[in-house]
């Protein structure tokens, strides 16, 4: 009977693993910001090659920064469903960067003993 409850939570623990590396292979792993992207960067993102890239680019370069990332659909050539497959990998923004934990303040009081 314990063995069957050990083979039941094997078994368990092996499906979510296994959903768990799905997770973890399906989340963009880079995040590339079209502002400020050179054209060897946006190369990197999923169904991006070199022509989109360069239009991307001489896009940019002829019509100022984008406001939204959304507006890469004005790029010759960029349909709504390549850009609904490359949106997680876009900003406009600030490249996300790992947050640091704040400092502590360091605070020297002391206590009057007595």
């Amino acid at each position: 009977m314990l063995w069957r409850a050990a083979v039941t939570l094997f078994i368990f623990s092996l499906a979510l693993c296994c959903h768990a590396q799905a997770q973890l292979q399906s989340a963009p792993r880079l995040i590339v910001n079209i502002n400020t992207a050179t054209r060897t960067e946006l190369i990197q993102v999923p169904k991006v090659g070199e022509k989109m890239a360069e239009k991307i680019v001489d896009f940019r370069k002829a019509n100022g920064p984008f406001s939204r990332i959304e507006d890469i659909m004005n790029v010759k050539g960029m349909g709504e469903k390549t850009f609904l497959a490359i949106r997680p990998y876009l900003t406009v923004g600030k490249t996300p960067q790992k947050q640091r934990p704040a400092k502590r303040a360091v605070s020297h009081v002391q206590i009057p003993s007595g």
